[in-house]
């Protein structure tokens, strides 16, 4: 196995590069919000490295151990809890564990598999996500003296979420069940927040709720496919 804790002490961090010499494993089946803590990371000095599911950060896992590990609770193939709790139990366990999503209700979830803390999407503020890993770290992997936050917005690349439009309307052409609706009416709730896209967020909210209470929602899948088609093909800009 790689292992990149080992690495750590190599690279010291800075008070404009706090995080330098930590690897993040993101497991994030969404590439605009990949995208986001990308750009976190390289104003942080941390590397990334990105798993789209389950079963490719296990795989992943097999081989390299990251110092820190980032989870999207809503995955294609589970939730990101499984995950949680096996690396919150596993020897060595990693520095830091941290859950993410844009669903409130998934904090508790999150904690309750042994995170260490929670990133509500969006991740958009550095000094934030900054804290979320530094907090959990020894002393020794500390800045010394006050932090220098970049105050730039992070603006991840739109071509990235288009790519998320890309994948929600495969899986929509795809055999389509319960669980499938449910996964893209989270998936599309993270992303349109992320990108601040408020009709489509409102529309995953209203599927979601539809499924929740058991009411019909055949139109609202509709309706939500056409907006993806719509910002697939550009017709929106976010």
């Amino acid at each position: 196995m790689i292992d990149d804790l080992a690495l750590d002490h190599i690279r010291r961090p800075t008070v404009t590069r706090p995080l330098l010499g930590l690897t993040i494993l993101a497991v994030e089946d969404s590439l605009y919000a990949c995208d986001a803590l990308r750009l976190m990371c390289l104003h942080s000095g941390a590397r990334l490295r990105r798993a789209d599911c389950l079963k490719s950060a296990r795989r992943h896992l097999q081989v390299y151990r990251p110092s820190v590990v980032v989870v999207d609770m809503g995955l294609p193939d589970g939730c990101g809890a499984e995950l949680i709790d096996e690396l919150s139990t596993s020897l060595p366990r990693v520095s830091v564990l941290l859950g993410t999503s844009a669903d409130n209700f998934s904090e508790d979830v999150a904690f309750a598999a042994g995170a260490d803390g929670f990133l509500a999407k969006p991740i958009a503020n550095l000094a934030v996500f900054q804290n979320a890993i530094l907090q959990h770290m020894p002393q020794d992997r500390q800045p010394f003296g006050l932090r220098q936050i970049h105050k730039e917005p992070i603006r991840p690349d739109p071509i990235a979420f288009r790519e998320d439009m890309a994948h929600i309307t495969e899986v929509l052409n795809g055999n389509v069940d319960d669980r499938t609706l449910d996964y893209v009416a989270q998936f599309l709730s993270g992303v349109a927040r992320s990108a601040d896209d408020v009709a489509l967020a409102t529309a995953a909210t209203d599927l979601a709720d539809a499924r929740a209470a058991g009411t019909p929602f055949q139109g609202k899948v509709a309706r939500l496919a056409g907006m993806v088609k719509a910002r697939l093909s550009d017709a929106v800009a976010i």
